[in-house]
């Protein structure tokens, strides 16, 4: 049997948050013939009233630093639960949901892709409606090559129904959610990104993403995220995050924001360049200290959304609110779409 520390981590941590933690296994995958099980947890009031936040990671198994990442705040947290009145008072006020190891079978195997060779995020039923980038924006010639979207006409891998189960059944049912899902691998800078990855049009939700761009520069004095349209830097097809916003457009009282948090692992490389030549150095910080250095930077930005979605109601833009957000977004994300959208 072969170790699995990541998923010895997630037990250890739902044990240490005793009653105030809950855990169920949506489904298990095979790996090197082991089952392994896809859990969530969840932590603070499961009224449907309430706004709710949700963190993912390991959806790519080489990014173990975003699994790392959602484990770390998990684990704060847990631990903050035995002294903390404050964060008892708080998840009073809002339901978090975590699902660190989205694709435990592709962190085994340490491949982008799960265990069938599939590329979660170019796994959903959304076709780009324009050009994608070859291989990179998803591809069905087969898991032999990186990308690979999966068998046309199947449905979407276990790992992923796990995922849109957790949606249907904790986000999309609230007024008010949004989701972080924490990767790595994209350039020096680190970003959040926003859908779509289908297409450049921009999303019903383009004034309140700004208004919520606006809170974040704000509040965090060290602001270093880039916050952007996924769409901006390339195009592809199966976003699971676009398919799942898709879905929740049509109920038009409520206000859904999935957002991808994108580390730029290219610094870890640049400031050791032995790690160029390990396939896991490529998307992990490899020196312990430069790790938790990742591990600190962040958790103020996952304790900042926590924050912003219970407190939504005073910082959405509502009514005659809506449009002068969506002009300042449109010329800021969209300029060569703001002038026609004027008009």
């Amino acid at each position: 049997m072969q170790q699995q520390p990541y998923l010895d981590e997630l037990a250890q941590i739902i044990a240490t948050g005793g009653a105030d933690l809950q855990s169920r296994t949506l489904c298990e995958v095979q790996c090197l013939g082991q089952r392994m099980p896809i859990q969530a947890v969840f932590m603070g009031n499961p009224d449907p009233s309430l706004p709710a936040v949700g963190f993912f990671g390991g959806f790519h198994g080489l990014e173990r630093i975003g699994a790392e990442v959602v484990l770390a705040y998990l684990r704060n947290l847990t631990s903050r639960l035995k002294w903390d009145t404050t964060l008892h008072k708080q998840l009073e006020s809002v339901r978090l949901v975590f699902m660190p190891l989205v694709n435990p079978g592709g962190i085994q195997l340490g491949t982008r892709a799960n265990p069938n060779g599939v590329d979660l995020m170019r796994n959903a039923p959304v076709e780009s409606l324009e050009k994608v980038p070859w291989l990179i924006g998803g591809q069905r010639h087969g898991p032999q090559l990186p990308w690979f979207r999966g068998a046309a006409g199947q449905p979407m891998e276990r790992e992923n129904q796990a995922v849109s189960e957790i949606f249907e059944t904790e986000l999309l049912p609230r007024r008010f959610s949004l989701t972080v899902d924490c990767h790595s691998g994209f350039g020096v800078k680190d970003r959040i990104w926003f859908p779509y990855a289908h297409t450049r049009i921009p999303i019903e939700h383009l004034a309140e993403m700004h208004a919520l761009k606006e809170l974040l520069q704000e509040t965090l004095c060290n602001y270093r995220y880039i916050f952007e349209p996924q769409s901006r830097q390339y195009l592809a097809h199966g976003d699971l995050w676009d398919h799942l916003y898709l879905s929740s457009v049509a109920q038009t009282d409520h206000v859904f924001m999935p957002m991808t948090l994108e580390m730029g692992s290219w610094t870890w490389v640049k400031k050791n360049p032995r790690q160029f030549f390990s396939l896991l150095g490529m998307f992990n910080p490899l020196i312990e200290h430069r790790q938790q250095r990742v591990l600190r930077r962040h958790l103020p930005l996952l304790e900042f959304f926590v924050r912003a979605a219970i407190s939504h109601e005073r910082w959405l833009p509502h009514g005659p609110e809506r449009p002068p957000h969506r002009l300042q977004a449109m010329a800021h994300w969209y300029p060569d779409q703001a002038a026609g959208e004027a008009l």
